[in-house]
């Protein structure tokens, strides 16, 4: 019986890109949220952010779309584990779904507080 021998950097980089690339082709929430990502870093360009509320939303999407991926194999691991239905595994996917809707929250009030103050002002400048 063989010793286990970790992957190197570029195969475990490999098999990372693999999982995304994997999650991008079979989740539909994902794309969603990448969309959504595209659009607010592209708010965030037309609307000259400061470089403090960058990195403020950059974290936010970043945890939205981790907190997704996380999601995605949390349910991928319990369909594997317990094929046929369950009370615990619905649950457990729930939760996981769940932890992706805090992560939403926490992002869409991060947007409400860097864009905010930005649309009311553009918004009284057209009236």
């Amino acid at each position: 019986m063989g010793r286990y021998q970790k992957p190197g950097f570029w195969r475990s980089l490999n098999q990372a890109w693999r999982g995304l690339a994997y999650t991008w082709r079979t989740q539909g929430h994902l794309q969603f949220h990448v969309v959504a990502a595209i659009c607010v870093l592209g708010c965030a360009w037309w609307s000259d952010v400061s470089r403090y509320e960058w990195l403020i939303l950059v974290f936010a999407i970043g945890s939205v779309i981790g907190a997704e991926v996380m999601n995605s194999a949390l349910e991928s691991l319990v369909d594997l584990v317990q094929p046929n239905f369950h009370p615990l595994a619905g649950m457990a996917k729930d939760m996981a779904a769940g932890a992706v809707l805090v992560t939403v929250i926490q992002a869409i009030v991060i947007g409400l507080i860097v864009f905010g103050p930005r649309l009311v002002h553009f918004g009284c400048e057209m009236f």
